[in-house]
């Protein structure tokens, strides 16, 4: 490959100061060495924008949420490739260098890259579990790498939606028709010792945005919810081999499904 493309990775982040060194060191420390580091924080009151300025190539300071502040990355950042994560992420060595030459080489648009939770915890073990099940589901897992001209002709990050917006974006390259591909290298994603409560705050939360993303991408939310049955049901064998962490993640999904449902319900009756 004479020149190699370039993929600028985009970070939005807000008070991470826990796991910000970790995840800039490991796109840092890639393979793949023609990469960008675009960074936007949301003015941190913690030294997480002083870590970013130790290591991104562009990092500013705005927001207001998570969609608005990667869009400000996108238009910032310069490379061929945009490769999206959170702060709370680890890319593995060979994450960028296995998923432009699996783009280069099959001409897609959009490379599937397969996350492992790690944490404390005995929820954070049930996420664990639960993440497992789910590689190779194209309905569930996010597409990270996406060719930068995929969002010049179709948009950033959509505004209206908290915690759906990398699923709209998967309907979006689903819809379009754009080639995609998967690769095996891991992206570790760091959800510390996750408790009951604060996974509940977080699915109402989400859960007020439903409505929205409904709206935009129909029948999205249906085909999800099959592809995760889908996606138990071929895990068995993973499942079966850690009873009791999958007993615990059956209930977990039950809770989190009614405050998705109390979520959409509020934002339901604001209309």
């Amino acid at each position: 490959m004479a020149t190699r493309p370039v993929v600028s990775v985009v970070v939005p982040t807000k008070n991470v100061e826990r796991t910000m060194d970790r995840c800039l060191r490991s796109i840092a420390g890639q393979s793949w060495e023609a990469t960008e580091l675009v960074v936007i924080d949301n003015f941190s009151d913690d030294r997480t924008f002083e870590i970013a300025q130790q290591y991104a190539d562009i990092a500013v300071q705005a927001g207001p949420e998570r969609s608005a502040q990667r869009n400000l990355g996108i238009e910032k950042a310069t490379g061929d490739y945009i490769l999206w994560i959170d702060a709370d992420m680890v890319l593995t060595p060979h994450v960028l260098e296995d998923a432009v030459l699996a783009a280069e080489r099959t001409g897609s648009t959009a490379v599937f890259i397969p996350e492992e939770t790690v944490g404390e915890g005995f929820l954070t073990a049930c996420r664990t579990l639960e993440r497992k099940c789910y590689v190779g589901e194209e309905m569930i897992e996010a597409p990270r790498l996406i060719r930068r001209d995929f969002f010049t002709e179709h948009g950033g990050f959509v505004l209206t939606v908290a915690g759906q917006e990398d699923a709209d974006l998967r309907m979006r390259l689903l819809r379009s028709g754009a080639r995609m591909t998967h690769i095996d290298a891991t992206i570790l994603h760091d959800e510390g010792r996750l408790t009951f409560g604060d996974v509940m705050r977080k699915r109402y939360y989400y859960g007020q945005s439903l409505p929205a993303y409904n709206d935009a991408q129909p029948g999205a939310i249906r085909a999800q919810g099959v592809a995760t049955v889908k996606a138990y049901a071929r895990g068995l064998p993973t499942l079966a081999g850690d009873p009791i962490h999958a007993v615990a993640l059956g209930g977990l999904r039950v809770a989190e499904a009614v405050a998705y449902a109390l979520g959409a319900a509020k934002a339901t009756r604001a209309r």
